[in-house]
């Protein structure tokens, strides 16, 4: 399947009301090594089950207990390819668009 495909199909996934993990933030390196373990657990094809273990939203997440406000955005995010609409964290490697999120989003 194309990244072109794929990136629709995602997107079609979390508009239709996906229910995914997104209040669960991973900032605990425990939290990380959590979410990751149960990517990870999932068969490569299991595309719902990564959205809704990674938490993906269609929006920026901002903590409102983040005294700075920052944007957690797959575009602020160290996974991000940035010229190729992407994530690189290995337990995802999905087309992802700018302004989304999930609960892996580091800086």
């Amino acid at each position: 399947m194309s990244d072109d495909t794929l990136l629709t199909r995602i997107e079609r996934l979390l508009a239709e009301g996906l229910q995914t993990e997104w209040a669960h933030r991973a900032y605990t390196s425990d939290a990380v090594d959590e979410a990751c373990r149960r990517l990870q657990a999932l068969a490569a094809d299991d595309l719902e089950g990564k959205l809704a273990v990674a938490g993906f939203t269609l929006e920026p997440f901002v903590d409102a207990a983040d005294e700075d406000g920052i944007e957690q955005s797959c575009a602020t995010c160290m996974y991000f390819e940035r010229h190729r609409g992407f994530c690189a964290l290995p337990q995802l490697m999905l087309p992802v668009r700018a302004q989304w999120s999930c609960i892996l989003w580091r800086i």
